[in-house]
């Protein structure tokens, strides 16, 4: 019952230690008030990227994309509706590779849209191209 999981703010990065039972409570982060899930994908960049990866507890799903990428904007509504059905037992993020290349460089991103699903700052699985929901909540129940 005492157990805490730990969640990067979507919104001020910080990491906030929430009671592993009240996580579908609704938690807020304390420093700047916000939802600490709100059924969306995290925006993320080079900066905040290594503390969302390898700080928070829960398996964190990361949608690397670009904007001038059919199949990534065709898959993004597919992204965002499986980020509100599975958060919080998962964490959903997305990466611009045009606006922040250092991260998809790093993880050797060849295609997009790619996905890789990480736990404790370690890759426990990728996907490339575009999927639907279904798949998607597919492929990610067989990973966690």
């Amino acid at each position: 019952m005492g157990d805490r999981t730990r969640v990067v703010c979507g919104h001020c990065d910080t990491v906030v230690g929430s009671p592993s039972d009240r996580l579908n409570d609704a938690p807020r982060c304390p420093k700047c008030h916000s939802p600490l899930f709100e059924g969306k994908p995290v925006e993320l960049t080079g900066t905040n990227f290594d503390k969302h990866v390898s700080r928070g507890d829960l398996p964190l799903v990361v949608d690397f994309w670009a904007p001038w990428c059919g199949p990534c904007i065709a898959m993004a509504p597919f992204f965002e509706s499986t980020a509100r059905q599975m958060e919080p037992r998962l964490r959903f993020a997305k990466l611009n590779t045009q606006d922040e290349p250092a991260p998809a460089a790093r993880f050797n991103i060849r295609a997009i849209p790619t996905m890789i699903v990480f736990r404790a700052g370690k890759e426990i699985a990728r996907q490339s191209g575009a999927m639907d929901a279904a798949t998607m909540t597919r492929w990610l129940n067989s990973v966690v």
